[in-house]
């Protein structure tokens, strides 16, 4: 069985997420072409590191941050003279404590592309936020989406379809399109 980067970024994540972490690619360099480069990617804690602020401020406006330079590191890399990867473990510890529940976390409730079509099919039907959810936990029971990713996504649905209109450039063209008098 042909062992790809995929299969062992879901394996990394999935272990995460049971443990009570989450795992994000920091770096990588895949399928180079460069001689004397070598194809890695480096797998971290999604708290490692440190807080960057955006600008310049003499008063620090962010005060807490997920950010506390955690030491965990997985490094991936290709299989010499074969075909897969290769996962070694660089630091296996953490300096925060573990997460006891998923639910409302940013990274793990992010929709995939199948849950976005998903929900903007049922906003044509124009079935409620909260029957979106309901329907996208049914599908997946590891699913941790909560109602406001729902609710973000139906708007950036929305504003895909009016385009460049504004609301009301929208609502005269609709009206038009009926052939509504107005």
């Amino acid at each position: 069985m042909l062992v790809t980067h995929d299969d062992v970024l879901h394996w990394a994540r999935s272990v995460a997420y049971d443990i009570g972490f989450v795992v994000v690619i920091m770096r990588s360099n895949t399928d180079t072409g460069i001689r004397g480069r070598i194809s890695f990617v480096l797998i971290d804690c999604e708290r490692s590191e440190k807080y960057k602020a955006r600008k310049k401020d003499l008063l620090r406006t962010v005060i807490d941050s997920r950010k506390c330079r955690c030491l965990f590191k997985l490094r991936e890399k290709p299989v010499v003279g074969g075909e897969g990867w290769m996962v070694k473990l660089i630091c296996g510890s953490h300096n925060h404590a573990l997460i006891k529940s998923l639910v409302g976390h940013p990274h793990v409730g992010r929709l995939t592309k199948d849950e976005k079509i998903i929900i903007s099919d049922m906003t044509k039907s124009m079935v409620k936020p909260i029957n979106i959810l309901l329907t996208l936990k049914e599908h997946n029971a590891n699913n941790y989406t909560t109602i406001r990713q729902v609710y973000n996504s139906i708007y950036a649905y929305r504003s895909s379809i009016r385009g460049n209109n504004t609301k009301m450039q929208q609502l005269m063209k609709l009206l038009e399109w009926d052939q509504y008098i107005h």
